[in-house]
């Protein structure tokens, strides 16, 4: 049982037994305890005194009295109308022989009833690369579903590829009008890059033309929408729908290229997904549940054929399901995914990993599963992230400017290997053991610095500023696990270590090194509670940086007593694990040297 239920349970027996009155255990407040202030754990007396009908000291005081009396409490202060408990030692010890006897996280990390859950993260679309935007998305969304994972959840990975619509068909038409039946193989260029070029090259024809427009007398309006590539473009979206064999062999050749170099970019970032859906596969699916819709009067056509849905009485507007020509919009495309994720695993909640500029769409695609009595309507949820900014401000993808996710992991493995070489420690290395170490201590700079920001937050990324080893960082992690391991093994070889862990009399640092490990499960269950990912970065730091002062402060190796000696190095090794076990949740791997 966990130290705040049994504190809770005490306090309630303490209150009946002192008062006469009956009290929810899990009404009373326990936290833990202010760090100006003696103890480890507060329970908050306030509430309690209308029932005393004694001043809040004195209800403390009674309430103390009671709780000394148990194993686990030490000692006892008051603080107004706060009650400050001291755990015992003995109770440190005993959950510290447990944690290292189970390899696993504690029992009460996990939920009572686990529930089959979908994070669909990436969601690209094949007209162009990954970039630093696409990374925070991915970074959350294998975290959350690690963090799942862990709390024991059936998790299912998924990555909705966005491979049709109008952008897609913007690619394919600059290729076959301009690209003169070059290849990403006879250019020498990942099939991402390769595709994403003729993406740029459409968007530079199209302002052509629609500035030779303007200056022939064209309204800006009317240029933007009658220019010739753009109804090329719109002409071709139809005959692929229509199922014209050209269009669709051009489609399937150029998003073939496109997919061997997202497979590329996700093994470079240690990703991974369990599913695999298309909009191209989903579309039509979300057409049949528009038009069931449309018999059932749910939806309305207008005169020109399209067919809408009205969400005045929700407090928003009209919303566009099906054009005029009978084409789909993403409204459409996810109503039919939603669809086939509940048909195929019977979800109980569907994570949707997406930036907060479509905050409005989940909100319209919840209300209209709603209208459509779609059982998955209110287990829908966006985890809704800001955006990534560089120092020299955003990026736009129509101009060529946003930052390749495969550039921006070559730099972090550059800038890693700058620092480490600085550092001159790896000259015992092996060259391919020193290029592993870099792409390990460059992604966990970058995976770091990303997901320690509070996903809700908009955010500038800093390439140097996250690779600092004495700083908030990744490689600050990893650096303080290898410092573990060196000292572990340096035990080892001197014939220091041993399997037992004896109980001396605990220093305050490693009192504070127990509870934060004690805690693991809590920030675990938190971070799932906020669909929060930072939480777990946070906490990995805090350990690293209780560790280094607890390192630095106590001698472990040097120290002569041998009860303190052994104690010392199980505890170095509980934490190494542990940061192992945190940091593996955030996609980090932590290397034995550095």
């Amino acid at each position: 049982m966990h130290i705040h239920n049994i504190i809770q349970e005490a306090a309630a027996a303490a209150f009946q037994k002192l008062y006469d009155v009956e009290t929810d255990p899990q009404t009373l407040q326990v936290q833990e305890t202010r760090k100006e202030f003696e103890g480890d754990y507060t329970l908050v007396v306030f509430p309690l005194t209308r029932h005393s009908h004694k001043s809040p000291e004195q209800t403390a005081t009674d309430v103390g009295e009671q709780l000394i009396k148990l194993n686990e409490i030490e000692t006892y202060s008051v603080a107004k109308g706060f009650l400050n408990l001291t755990i015992a030692q003995s109770f440190w010890h005993s959950y510290l022989k447990e944690a290292i006897a189970e390899k696993d996280l504690p029992g009460f990390a996990k939920p009572e009833q686990p529930k089959t859950i979908m994070v669909e993260y990436s969601s690209p679309n094949t007209n162009k690369p990954l970039h630093l935007g696409h990374i925070r998305n991915i970074l959350l969304g294998y975290s959350i579903a690690e963090i799942l994972k862990a709390r024991s959840h059936n998790v299912i990975k998924a990555n909705l590829v966005n491979d049709r619509g109008i952008h897609i068909c913007k690619s394919m038409l600059a290729w076959q009008k301009f690209g003169e039946g070059k290849t990403p193989e006879s250019e020498g260029i990942k099939g991402d890059h390769f595709v994403g070029d003729y993406y740029v090259v459409y968007n530079t024809e199209y302002q052509k033309e629609m500035q030779h427009m303007i200056r022939e007398g064209a309204a800006p309006e009317e240029a933007e929408r009658n220019a010739p590539i753009q109804q090329e473009a719109r002409k071709m979206l139809s005959d692929w729908e229509r199922n014209d064999p050209q269009v669709r062999q051009l489609w399937e050749t150029m998003n073939g290229w496109v997919y061997e170099g997202f497979e590329k970019t996700y093994e470079t970032l240690g990703v991974d997904f369990d599913k695999f859906y298309y909009e191209s596969e989903t579309y039509l699916l979300g057409k049949e549940l528009v038009l069931k819709g449309l018999e059932k009067g749910v939806f309305f056509k207008k005169e020109d054929g399209s067919i809408w849905v009205d969400l005045a009485d929700e407090g928003l507007d009209q919303k566009l399901l099906l054009r005029a020509d009978g084409t789909s919009v993403y409204i459409t495309q996810d109503l039919g995914t939603a669809q086939l994720k509940f048909d195929d695993y019977r979800l109980d909640q569907s994570v949707y990993v997406v930036g907060n500029e479509q905050d409005y769409h989940f909100k319209v695609l919840s209300l209209i599963l709603k209208k459509l009595e779609h059982p998955v309507w209110d287990k829908i949820y966006h985890l809704s992230y800001g955006m990534v900014d560089l120092p020299t401000g955003k990026m736009k993808s129509r101009e060529g400017t946003v930052v390749d996710a495969d550039d921006l992991m070559l730099e972090m493995f550059e800038v890693a290997e700058k620092y480490t070489r600085e550092s001159g420690k790896l000259a015992h290395l092996e060259e391919d053991e020193r290029q592993k170490l870099y792409r390990q201590i460059g992604l966990a700079a970058l995976k770091f610095f990303i997901l320690s920001v509070d996903p809700k937050k908009r955010m500038t990324f800093n390439p140097q500023a996250s690779i600092d080893f004495q700083g908030h960082t990744g490689p600050f992690i990893q650096y303080s696990y290898a410092r573990i391991h060196s000292l572990l093994a340096k035990a080892k070889e001197r014939g220091l270590a041993s399997s037992e862990l004896p109980c001396p009399e605990l220093h305050s640092f490693e009192i504070e090194l127990i509870k934060l490990l004690y805690h693991f499960g809590d920030k675990l269950q938190e971070a799932e509670t906020q669909m929060s990912p930072a939480v777990i970065a946070e906490y990995g730091f805090e350990l690293a940086k209780s560790y280094n002062k607890f390192y630095h402060e106590l001698p472990i190796l040097p120290e002569p007593d041998e009860q303190k000696r052994q104690f010392r190095l199980r505890l170095s090794e509980k934490v190494g694990t542990t940061l192992i076990n945190a940091m593996k949740l955030l996609g980090i791997e932590m290397p034995e040297r550095m």
